[in-house]
């Protein structure tokens, strides 16, 4: 399961439909509809959010967003709490660093036209929900 502390916008296809499943898949472990990943790393920092099924449907609708901008139907119906107005998740630069560079590297070898965009971006933009501050990658990152 990844998800990207990155803003949606820097994934290709594949990583923008494999977000939006893997979002679902996080969505349903914190709501308790299923019993794998509930100690999944990338879930903490949802876990730890004062509301943590707002905070996935705020996650979860910028996601969408992305998808609906390309022309693509992810169904919205499917976020249990969409468009929630939540207060952000902190996120490190290093984290974003981190990810920045995980990702070029899926791009490389999979989607070489994408890759080519991502360089032109040049620098990480983090998910809406995600403000950057100071500091390493975070602890909860399997590297």
């Amino acid at each position: 399961m990844r998800l990207w502390t990155l803003h949606p916008r820097h994934l290709d296809p594949q990583g923008l439909v494999a977000l939006w499943r893997e979002g679902l898949l996080a969505q349903a472990v914190l709501a308790g509809r299923t019993r794998g990943y509930t100690h999944h790393p990338q879930l903490q920092r949802f876990a730890a959010h004062a509301t943590p099924l707002d905070a996935l449907g705020a996650y979860l609708s910028a996601v969408q967003a992305e998808a609906q901008s390309r022309g693509y139907r992810f169904d919205a119906a499917k976020i249990d709490r969409p468009g929630a107005r939540v207060a952000p998740i902190t996120a490190t630069h290093g984290q974003l660093a981190h990810e920045w560079q995980h990702l070029g590297q899926k791009l490389a070898a999979r989607n070489p036209d994408w890759h080519a965009h991502w360089v032109a971006a040049a620098q990480p933009s983090a998910h809406p929900l995600f403000t950057p501050v100071a500091g390493g990658i975070e602890p909860w990152e399997r590297v």
